[in-house]
């Protein structure tokens, strides 16, 4: 029998996660732009860690991931093999529990790409919530509804004065694999958050996962940006859509009152209206 590490494949057809969840799409959307010579490191994400890879793959605690990849980063330095790409890769709680060695890889501009899959809960382990969990949500954890705005990771990182940062979704593949293919052409800790929506989580049918991608970019409550060098780009400005339209898809929303869905959509409008500010200008 021929071994499937034989195959030519970089990601083997099949997966173990959920019917629907997004990440296998993303891993195949990443490999399809870094190619071969790549080294994944990470674990704790559903969507990440259950596709199969033919690239090296390593593994910690996801609360170490950035610990583990950079090092990886330098011992490839040391070695001077400067022609391996290092993703990493954190979803579910990671960055709840690994913001801190995340954070010191970016300070020091550890030269790696970082993934974020942002199912916006602990999916792994029940689908407790997390500081990544949208206001309103019901999870076990938050069975009234989570009362707690999700941390704005992005900007968060992006104060670190990073080489390059990025949003991006499964829906917008163009734009997806635009901007893996520019944080790969670039030295230094590169971020790329990834909305990852999950079907068993967020309670909807599996066929709706681009549908609720594309409504989340449509509806600005994940807005498509990048910024490089500290210069703010906007990469999609629609007409923005109701929320509604995007929370009514999901089970987890089905119990908000009227009042909380203005609330939040007050909020979405609030953040929109100040990334447009800085639409063209530096964050720096």
């Amino acid at each position: 029998m021929t071994s499937p590490w034989n195959d030519a494949r970089l990601q083997l057809p099949g997966h173990r996660a959920c019917p629907g969840c997004a990440g296998p799409l993303a891993n195949k959307f990443i490999l399809d732009v870094l190619g071969k010579n790549t080294i994944f490191f990470g674990t704790g994400g559903c969507g990440h860690g259950y596709p199969v890879k033919t690239v090296p793959c390593f593994s910690l605690h996801f609360s170490g991931v950035g610990a583990g990849a950079s090092g990886i980063s330098y011992a490839l330095e040391i070695k001077g093999r400067s022609n391996l790409t290092v993703a990493s890769f954190g979803g579910d709680g990671s960055l709840d529990i690994g913001l801190g060695k995340l954070s010191a890889c970016a300070h020091r501009n550890d030269n790696m790409i970082h993934f974020t899959y942002d199912n916006e809960a602990f999916m792994n382990t029940g689908g407790q919530s997390s500081q990544l969990t949208e206001f309103g949500a019901r999870t076990p954890t938050t069975p009234a509804g989570n009362r707690v705005y999700k941390k704005d990771v992005p900007m968060i990182m992006a104060h670190h004065r990073i080489p390059y940062l990025a949003t991006a979704t499964i829906a917008y593949v163009g734009d997806f694999k635009r901007k893996i293919r520019r944080a790969s052409e670039m030295q230094g800790f590169k971020y790329v958050h990834v909305l990852n929506p999950c079907p068993s989580g967020w309670g909807f049918p599996p066929e709706k996962t681009v549908e609720i991608s594309k409504l989340a970019v449509e509806t600005g409550i994940w807005p498509l940006y990048e910024i490089e060098a500290g210069q703010v780009r906007i990469n999609s400005k629609p007409p923005l859509k109701p929320l509604k339209d995007y929370l009514s898809l999901q089970a987890r929303f089905t119990h908000l009152p009227e009042l909380d869905i203005q609330e939040l959509q007050k909020h979405v409008l609030m953040k929109w209206e100040r990334l447009a500010m800085l639409d063209g200008k530096s964050l720096w």
